[in-house]
């Protein structure tokens, strides 16, 4: 259930978060999948109203964010409980405010 937190992004991870109460690895994995995809969400449509500068890192965004979202479903699905250096300190600080 780990890599099904990011297999749409920000949505399941949502839905996982609001399904699952008890499983910490399975929410783990879905606070860092709507805090990283979400996010990346919210760049995009921001990048999306600069002309030229937008065009230029879009592309680049969209190809790191494909490469990350494979990695991260590998981790979970091997079972690791993979922490991304920024987001994964971010996402367990949201769960301890959530309990």
């Amino acid at each position: 259930m780990g890599a099904v937190a990011y297999l749409l992004g920000p949505i399941t991870g949502i839905v996982l978060l609001l399904i699952e109460k008890e499983n910490k690895y399975v929410r783990f994995h879905a606070m860092q999948s709507t805090i990283l995809f979400g996010g990346i969400f919210v760049l995009n449509f921001f990048l999306g109203y600069i002309p030229v500068l937008g065009l230029m890192i879009a592309p680049l965004i969209g190809i790191a964010s494909l490469i990350l979202w494979i990695f991260l479903m590998y981790k979970a699905y091997s079972g690791e409980m993979y922490k991304l250096p920024y987001i994964g300190k971010i996402a367990e600080d949201q769960l301890a405010k959530l309990k």
